[in-house]
């Protein structure tokens, strides 16, 4: 098997037999750089933004401004971490996806068509709308604080198919609750006051 920098090679994640970019609900989780409390604080089971978090909120809200594709029909800001479920309505009919391969980030693409290369991600994808938005996101972030190239975020994002409506409504009663049970999350850390 292969070796990423010649280190560990770790396998995708992704479904082999989807692409991304087609129409549907995914749930999606973005953790912050070892999972450190920038984003703000819980207290009495509400959200209170860092200006961190502010920034954070503005740029998920100009994500779905400049996508018509993307929709976001449920999202929760925490402490360390952001949970979604972002629609995709790309009027384009599925395709056959190319077979699956990851690298860092997100799910790549081998695209000999479009003499992309091997860091192709597809467009209009849940990889390239997350990847533009952490992006967007850490640039901001480390303007405010003026800390040119820290990490921001943790180099992966889990995504999930939302496959059903029972599935969906689970889901989302999960993310509308998710600061009520902030001391029972498995992504909890206590918040620097």
């Amino acid at each position: 098997m292969e070796k990423f920098k010649n280190t560990y090679r770790i396998p995708s994640a992704r479904a082999p037999w989807w692409d991304y970019s087609w129409r549907g609900c995914y749930f999606i989780t973005i953790c912050t750089a070892h999972q450190e409390c920038i984003f703000g604080k819980i207290s009495n089971g509400q959200m209170q933004p860092s200006s961190i978090g502010e920034i954070i909120l503005q740029e998920w809200e100009r994500s779905f401004q400049i996508r018509e594709e993307l929709f976001c029909n449920a999202f929760v800001l925490m402490p360390n971490h952001l949970h979604a479920i972002v629609r995709i309505e790309n009027p384009a009919p599925p395709t056959i996806p190319a077979a699956v391969e990851t690298h860092g980030r997100a799910s790549l693409q081998t695209s000999a068509s479009t003499n992309a290369g091997i860091a192709y991600r597809s467009p209009r994808s849940i990889s390239s709308f997350v990847a533009g938005f952490k992006s967007s996101a850490t640039k901001r972030i480390n303007e405010f604080r003026n800390t040119p190239k820290m990490p921001v975020w943790q180099s992966r994002f889990h995504d999930h198919i939302v496959r059903n409506d029972d599935e969906y409504h689970k889901i989302e009663h999960y993310i509308r609750t998710n600061h009520e049970k902030w001391e029972k999350d498995k992504f909890f850390k206590q918040e620097i006051p």
